[in-house]
């Protein structure tokens, strides 16, 4: 995600033992890690029913295309070997 070194993480670990001091640096990583994880497990419930959503409108397409295609639709949306339905004798040629 994030292109951080080992340098850069001792720069911010010291940064933030400045800043929170060593009492309350285990409190605050505690709840940043919490933080994180529901943030992170809510982009994936979000993702899931996205993906849900998403599936579920391909397969009411597909059924629609599918119902068109039996029901003799477009000759585009016909199924294979039915592009040009032949009356009596137009199969051959034109000969009885």
């Amino acid at each position: 995600m994030f292109d951080i070194g080992f340098q850069e993480l001792v720069v911010i670990f010291v940064i933030a033992l400045l800043v929170f001091g060593p009492k309350r640096l285990p409190e605050v990583s505690r709840t940043l890690g919490k933080w994180i994880g529901e943030l992170r497990k809510g982009i994936y419930d979000v993702r899931m029913q996205m993906q849900s959503e998403i599936d579920e409108m391909r397969d009411e397409t597909r059924e629609e295309t599918e119902k068109k295609q039996v029901e003799g639709g477009d000759p585009e949306t016909r199924p294979e070997g039915k592009e040009h339905e032949e009356g009596p004798g137009e199969g051959d040629g034109g000969k009885a």
